[in-house]
């Protein structure tokens, strides 16, 4: 027993022994880090101690022993009104940054300056002055001990950092001084690894050691002379330590295969990973050559001499499409913010299918198109409408205008945006009260852009003759795209109307066409359009703006349902706007941008239309700017699929047949549609000549602020300020704005008084009432909307405008 005993206090012996044997990793990185002469490491300085700056108190134990990170507190100058301030200063892999706490480590970096290009200086026996370029850090340490500390940290972070940038020189040649640290992080990464994959091979070794002379001790148990119950449970432990030393091999055997795969990929993956760098450098450098060609090849498009008349058209044609090139590249692509490709994929595929063969074969069609294929050519005489060249060669051959429009407007003057001359009018003053100057405007008003909305009202024109609803439908959904037409190149403000402001658009007699806006609420800002066509059709909306600011980008959301009814079919159909992006607000080059998704729905026959306005995307395949969608009955059949881009133009395709394919990746199935071949039914006119000088404005924009006889006071051709700046007068266009905005809030301030007079009365106060609109509630929505009431073209005819206000 002696002896077993012995045995057993020596195998004690032999465990503790393998347990000091086996070296803590922490422990075994200190002997190292002491040969690699770190920099003298200041402690990551608790709440409350040190408190006034410095690294901490002099031979403070390292925050992190055989790391490269270096922690402490300086103070930093900041202004001549605050001086220094106290700041955390972290420098790791030759970079110094610093935060206002420690708590903002997790998330807010204040600034950063690589060291390997930096210069050090030392000012006297606190400070130290860093420089790098165009960036230089006042730093002062709380003592000259501390300042010499960081100083010794600094000139070694910034050796390691030339060292590191030489060795690797080969890899870095077209990368950026901020890449090196990334680099040098990756490979001390790397290496750690590697280092603490050694250190479990030792473990493994030792395991496999000190576990064979554990199981020989207990054999040599098991053999000695003992009682039977002893002999019993050393046989147990003799097995379980069988067990233990089955499963510490395969251990073994799992971590070598490890080391092994870690060797053998780790060049491997060092390889691939300079090779993806390699590939995204190119990538970069491709993308930088392409937008700097692409705006020169804008520049010299603009800068192009007319041709000859009989290649004025294609000028006109070349210069709209260049314009309006998808991507809106520039030298300031680099601050352009683009939006990702949509994650949900069409939900339905198109294939044009031979007219020929389905005209054998119509009566074996799905029945998802009302009428046989052979249809579609008798329909051509009311889809023709691609042949469209100008503004004024769309109307009707036979009713030539009687007035002679305007075609142009005076040149935009080139004035440079002062900054300050804005910032030193808004000192002390409040910010509803503060004047934007009319630089960010386009001489016209919000109603104004409003009627523009009719630019393309041939196509309803054209949908008054259908016969088929889900044919009238598939001009409807054309005419609401081709609204947006105007916006790809009109990224100016136009001007907010003033509470009771109106503006007609009459043209009755040459297209047969009469327009009313009326602006009858002022906060928020809404505006009440009525438009009657003696053609057969009216149109009616209510539109509300809201938008909001994103930082690098402004959204703009119109809400209100827009009405549409034709008189002799009953045919009521009711969308509503997408949303309209504004991007690069702050610096680049202002670009605009349609998405979301309209649904246009006939009341009558339930019949529907969906469109889906994408995105632009950078990295899309699709054409940017895209629209499409599909037309359904009241069943849900879909007979007609639309395609284009809200800028262009819009086409539309018969379905002949339909089945389900495969699904996609998100478990979603898509429809195919097999279709005849397209026909357009809306193209964009062509800019006028000069359009870029003009405010981009088209051949209607050019006449909708054109003077007129006869119309209402509140007019917004009379407004002073908007006159004042399309001729070119901008600074006394800015003292007149800022003069009808004050008398606005006069009214406005006055009316409240009224308000409150009527309330301490006990009556009953109405606020403002429209003149021309009445507020009703809408039969399809349910929504409160103004609508228009009459009035307006008789007073017209009596030039009886006694009910009008003065605003102007």
């Amino acid at each position: 027993m002696g002896k077993a005993a012995a045995l057993c206090g020596g195998s004690t012996r032999g465990l503790v022994s393998l347990l000091s044997a086996v070296p803590c990793l922490a422990c075994q990185e200190a002997p190292g880090a002491a040969r690699r002469a770190e920099p003298p490491a200041m402690s990551a300085e608790p709440a409350g101690a040190g408190g006034r700056g410095g690294g901490g108190p002099a031979g403070a134990p390292p925050a992190a022993p055989g790391s490269d990170t270096y922690k402490g507190w300086l103070f930093k100058w900041t202004n001549y009104l605050k001086g220094y301030q106290r700041r955390w200063f972290v420098l790791s892999n030759g970079l110094l940054s610093y935060y206002r706490t420690q708590a903002e480590m997790a998330h807010t970096c204040r600034g950063t300056i690589n060291l390997s290009t930096a210069h050090i200086d030392t000012e006297d026996s606190c400070n130290i002055v860093l420089s790098n370029g165009g960036r230089t850090y006042h730093l002062k340490a709380n003592s000259e001990v501390e300042r010499q500390r960081w100083v010794t940290a600094l000139e070694l972070a910034k050796a390691k950092a030339i060292r590191m940038r030489n060795n690797q020189s080969d890899d870095s040649g077209d990368e950026e001084p901020a890449s090196q640290s990334d680099k040098g992080e990756l490979h001390g990464t790397l290496k750690t690894l590697s280092s603490k994959l050694e250190d479990l091979s030792t473990c493994n070794d030792l395991i496999a050691k000190h576990g064979a002379a554990l199981q020989r001790s207990l054999s040599e148990l098991e053999n000695l002379k003992l009682p039977a119950e002893s002999g019993e449970k050393i046989k147990a432990v003799n097995e379980r330590a069988t067990l233990f030393r089955i499963t510490s091999n395969a251990m073994i055997n799992a971590c070598r295969d490890f080391l092994d795969l870690a060797e053998t990929h780790s060049r491997k993956w060092q390889r691939a990973l300079q090779y993806e760098r390699e590939q995204r450098i190119r990538l970069e450098e491709t993308i930088e050559q392409l937008a700097k060609q692409h705006n020169s090849l804008e520049r010299a498009c603009r800068g192009a001499p007319g041709l000859s008349s009989g290649g004025a058209g294609i000028t006109n044609t070349a210069k709209g499409s260049v314009q309006s090139t998808k991507g809106e590249a520039s030298d300031e692509d680099e601050e352009t913010e683009y939006f990702d490709a949509m994650e949900d994929a069409p939900a339905f595929i198109t294939v044009t299918a031979d007219p020929k063969h389905h005209r054998r074969s119509g009566s074996n069609l799905s029945g998802a198109s009302e009428g046989h294929p052979e249809d579609w050519n008798l329909e051509d005489s009311v889809f023709d409408s691609s042949n469209q060249t100008s503004y004024n060669e769309s109307t009707c051959k036979d009713l030539l205008p009687k007035k002679r429009r305007r075609t142009r407007i005076p040149d935009k003057p080139n004035y440079s945006l002062n900054l300050w001359s804005i910032m030193k009018n808004c000192i002390g003053k409040e910010l509803s009260k503060i004047p934007m100057p009319v630089n960010f405007n386009e001489p016209l008003s919000m109603l104004q852009r409003l009627t523009e909305d009719l630019e393309y009202h041939e196509l309803l024109d054209k949908a008054v003759k259908c016969e088929s609803s889900t044919e009238q439908m598939c001009f409807v959904a054309a005419f609401s795209v081709s609204s947006y037409s105007t916006t790809v190149h009109r990224t100016a403000k136009p001007f907010n109307p003033l509470l009771g402001e109106t503006y007609e658009l009459d043209r009755l007699d040459e297209f047969g066409f009469r327009s009313l806006c009326e602006q009858v609420s002022h906060h928020p800002p809404a505006a009440a359009h009525h438009v009657y066509s003696k053609r057969g059709w009216t149109l009616w909306q209510e539109i509300t703006i809201a938008s909001k600011f994103r930082g690098k980008y402004l959204s703009i959301m119109p809400l209100g349902a827009i009405h549409l009814e034709f008189h002799s079919s009953g045919n009521h159909y009711v969308w509503r706007k997408v949303t309209s992006t504004v991007h690069n607000i702050i610096v680049g080059k202002l670009w605009i941008d349609q998405s979301g998704e309209i649904e246009i729905v006939n009341h009558k026959s339930k019949d529907k239309c969906q469109l889906k306005f994408t995105p632009y995307s950078y990295f899309s395949r699709d054409v940017p700017r895209k629209v499409t969608g599909v037309v359904t009955d009241a069943d849900g059949k879909a007979h007609y699929v639309m395609s284009g881009t809200w800028d262009e133009k819009m086409e539309c395709s018969k379905i002949v047949q339909s089945s389900h394919g495969s699904t996609s990746s998100e478990g979603k199935q898509k429809t195919v549609y097999q279709t005849l071949s397209p026909k357009v039914l809306w193209k964009k006119y062509p800019l006028p000549e000069n359009a870029e000088n003009m405010y981009f404005f088209s051949d209607l924009a050019l006449t909708l602020n054109e003077p007129e006889e006869r119309v209402a006071p509140t007019d917004s051709r009379l407004r002073p300020d908007q006159r004042l700046m399309e001729s070119g007068r901008w600074d006394e266009a800015n003292v007149e704005k800022q003069r009808l905005e004050e008398k606005q809030r006069a009214v406005r301030r006055r009316r409240e008084a009224e308000a409150v007079e009527a309330l301490e009365e006990g009556k009953d106060y109405e606020g403002y009432i429209p003149l021309w609109f009445e507020r009703k509630v809408d039969p399809m929505t349910g929504e409160l909307i103004c609508v228009y009431k009459g009035g307006y073209w008789e007073a017209k005819d009596k030039q009886d405008w006694s009910i009008c206000p003065d605003i102007f």
